[in-house]
């Protein structure tokens, strides 16, 4: 991996309010299909997510990936 993974912002509605979110594209793609093998919309699971969040939803988010990832390959 070099340098920095650029941070892409991305316009989503959460709860029905239309919001920014920033993250790395990484994290972005990871999502998406995070979202797809659930058979639910990045509105879905975002939305989700900010409802039962403690903090910045961007890391909220981030934690989720993380944890999606680790379970994933706990199961493999």
């Amino acid at each position: 991996m070099t340098g920095k993974s650029p941070i892409r912002k991305r316009s989503i509605v959460v709860c029905g309010h239309r919001t920014s979110i920033s993250m790395e594209n990484e994290f972005w793609n990871v999502l998406k299909t995070i979202a797809s093998t659930k058979g639910q919309s990045l509105s879905t699971i975002i939305s989700h997510l900010d409802a039962h969040r403690k903090g910045n939803l961007s890391s909220t988010i981030r934690i989720f990936v993380l944890k999606e990832l680790l379970n994933q390959n706990s199961k493999d």
